[in-house]
């Protein structure tokens, strides 16, 4: 395994920390005050808008998408800690327009979409011109199997028809938002790996109704978390999105990468609330000295940096794979990174939200939110349960293997 990264792939490490530290960070204050103080929650901030502005300007855009010409033509290996160093911020990723659901929508048109689909949504994606969501996760069903989904797409002559539910579908309350690409069963009497589809729907389409926008442990996100109506919607046939009963294989194309980009992105919450807690305990006095010296939270701080470690290299080796191999080759590593990180990054927060004591679950930091984000991603792109079941699916059979 070669973890040195390209020149370039330094360079652009250096440019993206240094536009972090001088733009990204020290705007989230404002960031957050602009949004309350917005009429509408789920708004466009106007720094946000400066700082896209300034990163698209200094060639930081778009650094994620590696396909068919249209991104920075990166490597898994040479984007993981660009990932890390844009996640220290809540906002980070949203800058370089790398952040999600976009990234994963956008590899998926870059992929398998059309010409024209990509003219109609790609471009516009990449633009920064327009936003996206990504309707999967349904509320009266177990959707971490997508066996279970109910949401139809029925074949009308030239178009299709959607009928459904789905909720948590974030990004669709964003104004800007204008695409849904949505996962439903086409064909139920198909084998049960063909029997899904994947749909392009505008989102001011008929029959698209929005319920309600759904909280995270009580935070209400800017980009919104929507419970989602789909009645009798109807959108040409030409908006099916690679080919009829390849829904599943095209949603497992586009979460390799995604759960690497995830990865990452929890190494820099760690990493942030790590550096938040060590200067926390260095200028906090307790029991005649600072908190720093208590035998306690030296042996958090050290676990914490061990913990980070592990699971950066981890990561990186999982990219690498992704690189050589493939990502099928890769499964088991892209498998065990989604349960590693966040829980690692979960558990670097909770030290740091004690460490902060009652300005730990506040909202004076970021740490309350980082806790908040690092639970609920424990569950959202598959819950862990389903990522152990297939890493440990992978290691038994290496032993059944052997038995024969």
């Amino acid at each position: 395994m070669d973890f040195a990264f390209s020149p370039r792939a330094t360079e652009l490490q250096d440019r993206v920390r240094s536009f972090m530290d001088t733009h990204v960070l020290p705007a989230e204050p404002v960031y957050d005050r602009q949004l309350a103080e917005a009429d509408d929650p789920h708004a466009l901030p106007p720094i946000m808008v400066e700082l896209k502005e300034k990163a698209r300007a200094e060639g930081l855009w778009n650094l994620f998408l590696a396909h068919g010409g249209w991104g920075a033509g990166l490597t898994n290996l040479e984007y993981a800690p660009l990932a890390e160093l844009m996640g220290r911020s809540i906002i980070g990723n949203e800058v370089f327009n790398c952040s999600a659901p976009d990234t994963g929508n956008m590899e998926l048109l870059s992929l398998f979409g059309t010409a024209e689909q990509q003219d109609r949504w790609l471009k516009p994606l990449l633009d920064a011109r327009i936003r996206s969501c990504f309707a999967m996760t349904e509320p009266d069903v177990a959707s971490s199997d997508a066996r279970n989904i109910r949401t139809r797409v029925t074949r009308d002559g030239d178009h299709y028809v959607v009928d459904g539910r789905k909720w948590y579908t974030s990004g669709i309350l964003d104004p800007d938002c204008e695409l849904i690409i949505l996962m439903g069963v086409s064909d139920p009497d198909a084998p049960t790996y063909r029997q899904q589809s994947m749909v392009l729907i505008p989102r001011d389409a008929p029959g698209v109704t929005v319920l309600r926008d759904l909280p995270m442990f009580g935070y209400t996100d800017r980009l919104g978390h929507g419970e989602v109506l789909f009645e009798n919607v109807r959108v040409p046939a030409s908006n099916l999105l690679g080919g009829e009963g390849e829904g599943f294989a095209l949603a497992q194309g586009r979460l390799g990468p995604g759960r690497m980009h995830y990865a990452m992105r929890a190494v820099g919450f760690a990493e942030r609330a790590l550096r938040l807690m060590c200067e926390r305990t260095l200028s906090r006095v307790a029991f005649g000295g600072p908190l720093a010296d208590q035998g306690v939270v030296r042996e958090w701080i050290a676990r914490s940096r061990i913990e980070i470690e592990q699971l950066r290299l981890l990561v990186l080796k999982s990219a690498w794979l992704m690189d050589t191999v493939g990502n099928a080759a890769a499964r088991l590593e892209v498998a065990a990174i989604k349960v590693a990180a966040l829980d690692v990054a979960h558990r670097v927060v909770d030290r740091a939200v004690q460490a902060h004591g009652a300005a730990g679950v506040s909202d004076d930091t970021v740490l309350a939110r980082l806790f908040s984000i690092t639970r609920a991603l424990k569950i959202a792109d598959g819950p862990d349960e389903v990522h152990l079941r297939t890493v440990a699916r992978q290691e038994l059979a290496r032993y059944k293997e052997k038995a024969r």
